[in-house]
């Protein structure tokens, strides 16, 4: 009897296309989800389990076209396939949807409040839905949605805790790059923020710089000493 196994039938990830050859609106699209993705590489350095795709692909329908949002995340997956990095994102390989998606919306909405919204909740039940408007100004620029009985609910707050996730996302001024402007932040239970792969080897500069600082500091008064007992008449080294 012949075996019939339908996802033999569906393409592969090798076979779909990995681009939609759409460049990027603006910079900063690129820059919010590649900040995120870093920070995250450290912080998670040691999981195996999670993926953070930037203007990738996603594929949820075999006849339809990949949705590519500015940034998701999907956890309980392999970090890496078989010892390659990913083309795209293809539903039926991995099994599982991301767990968030994130939009940077451009001056010119491109469905980020409407069609792309509806797409994440009704067709890849996507749990959050985070948008971010740089260009708002009388609406908050951050929205996080949850996904509850197939509709989006609004979250307060900032930063947004993520217990699926077991992280908060939030905004506020920061330096990445160089630019000091707003930007994306993942933060802890406690409403930390995490640092960035910027922020950490500062951190670790200004750490070895105050050491050096102390050492050098205890060598002086230990030489304050050695002169000290000179002048009473006394040999320091004959008193070890």
């Amino acid at each position: 009897m012949l075996n019939y196994n339908p996802l033999h039938c569906l393409p592969s990830s090798e076979e779909l296309p990995d681009s939609d050859d759409t460049p990027v609106d603006n910079e900063i699209q690129d820059l919010i989800p590649g900040l995120l993705k870093a920070t995250l590489a450290l912080d998670w350095s040691e999981r195996w389990d999670w993926y953070f795709g930037v203007d990738m692909g996603i594929y949820y329908d075999p006849n339809k076209p990949a949705i590519v949002p500015d940034g998701f995340l999907s956890v309980e997956v392999n970090r890496f396939i078989d010892g390659n990095l990913r083309l795209s994102y293809v539903l039926w390989e991995e099994k599982k949807p991301p767990v968030l998606v994130l939009e940077v919306a451009s001056p010119k909405h491109l469905g980020e409040y409407s069609s792309k919204k509806e797409l994440y909740a009704k067709q890849l039940g996507i749990l959050y839905y985070v948008v971010y408007n740089p260009f708002r100004r009388k609406k908050p620029p951050l929205e996080v949605y949850r996904l509850e009985d197939g509709e989006y609910i609004l979250m307060s707050g900032n930063p947004i805790w993520l217990p699926e996730i077991g992280l908060g996302i939030g905004r506020e001024r920061g330096i990445y790059q160089g630019i000091a402007r707003e930007w994306l932040y993942w933060y802890n239970e406690e409403g930390q923020r995490l640092l960035t792969p910027e922020e950490r080897i500062l951190e670790a500069e200004q750490r070895l710089t105050l050491e050096a600082q102390r050492r050098l500091e205890a060598e002086a008064k230990v030489q304050v000493l050695r002169e000290r007992l000179k002048s009473l008449g006394y040999e320091p080294e004959a008193m070890v």
